[in-house]
């Protein structure tokens, strides 16, 4: 709203003219979706504890978890709605990019939403069952990959380029659709997993963000793209105000969600926020280096399909509990240490994947 009123403001008071730079919108961003998050969050947990949205936590998790029963669930709603208000109020709404990203936010949101109220509903960890979660998710994402493949203008918004190599680019064509799907839902669904201790999805959520909306600003910009021997994506730089209210939203979030938790993000929130990683990272064409970057959520996924296969073949365990966060709690780590440590390990990752802009 901001930026399109901006000419009109600049007219008014010429500073005001700063409401055109990506740079300043972003501050702006994730300033209010800070604010947003902070303020909406005790009057969600008040309504939502004295309305018993409490988590229902699984019969076969670990025993320390039964203690967490009862804390109000569901907090990815307040998160969702202070980054969709930020970026209203500070994105390019004629940014075809931005209403993408908050289509697949506002739809993964959804399908979070109906699993968390079955669960509450039901006092059960089911939920959707996995077939017509699979499905929604599917839904929405090739909708969103069809969107972005037949609205392509530049054969470089629909390539897939590799990190390390200055010049090599691979044509994917209708095979853009299909990667753009499975990152969609495969990062929805590995956030999602990671989700199992307080505050350990939504800060690695808030340092992945935060290094796509720097190369989202880099690869939006010919000049800085061309000096780094970056593909530039005409347009993308708006994303990295979504980016910066995700980063000021899920900071909010974790002052109330740090260790010991007084909310629960909920699927509403892990599924929305994992979808928008990978959809963000295809727009810029990165999506090897979101797997870099969210190295962990790799890790959590790959350690719960390796257990159940291995389980399925040979009828034992690779691991105490999967994902591989419970392995740890099983063996003794205290959950707080568990979770600074994994931030610890996303922090390096992340490092890794900004390096490789330079390393080509």
């Amino acid at each position: 709203m901001f930026y399109s009123l901006s000419g009109f403001l600049a007219e008014l008071w010429s500073v005001l003219n700063v409401l055109q730079y990506i740079t300043f919108r972003s501050l702006g961003a994730a300033a209010t979706g800070l604010f947003l998050s902070l303020a909406l969050g005790p009057i969600v947990i008040r309504k939502f504890t004295l309305g018993n949205v409490g988590a229902v936590i699984r019969d076969d998790g670990p025993e320390s978890h039964h203690a967490k029963a009862g804390t109000p669930t569901m907090g990815g709603l307040f998160v969702l709605a202070a980054v969709f208000v930020s970026v209203l109020l500070w994105g390019n709404l004629a940014n075809s990019y931005v209403w993408t990203v908050l289509f697949i936010m506002l739809t993964f949101g959804f399908i979070g939403f109906l699993d968390d109220y079955l669960k509450l509903a039901e006092k059960s960890s089911r939920g959707l069952s996995s077939l017509r979660k699979y499905l929604l998710q599917s839904v929405f994402a090739l909708a969103a990959a069809l969107f972005l493949y037949f609205t392509a203008s530049d054969p470089v918004e629909t390539a897939y380029i590799l990190p390390f190599f200055k010049d090599v680019t691979l044509e994917l064509g209708i095979g853009f659709v299909v990667i753009t799907y499975l990152m969609i839902v495969g990062t929805s669904n590995s956030v999602n997993l990671t989700d199992g201790l307080d505050g350990l999805a939504i800060m690695p959520c808030v340092m992945i963000c935060g290094a796509l909306g720097l190369i989202a600003y880099v690869v939006g910009h010919s000049e800085f793209a061309d000096y780094l021997l970056l593909p530039h994506v005409l347009n993308s730089g708006e994303l990295a105000v979504v980016c910066s209210a995700i980063v000021g939203a899920g900071l909010g979030f974790l002052w109330y969600n740090a260790y010991p938790a007084t909310v629960i993000m909920g699927d509403v929130g892990s599924l929305a926020l994992g979808a928008v990683l990978g959809i963000i990272a295809v727009m810029i064409r990165h999506e090897i280096v979101l797997l870099i970057m969210g190295g962990l959520f790799v890790l959590e996924t790959f350690s719960v399909i390796t257990q159940v296969t291995y389980f399925k073949l040979t009828g034992r365990r690779i691991f105490l509990m999967a994902p591989i966060h419970h392995h740890f709690e099983l063996k003794g780590w205290k959950e707080s240490h568990i979770i600074v440590r994994f931030w610890i390990l996303t922090v390096m990752f992340v490092m890794v994947g900004l390096a490789t802009l330079k390393l080509r």
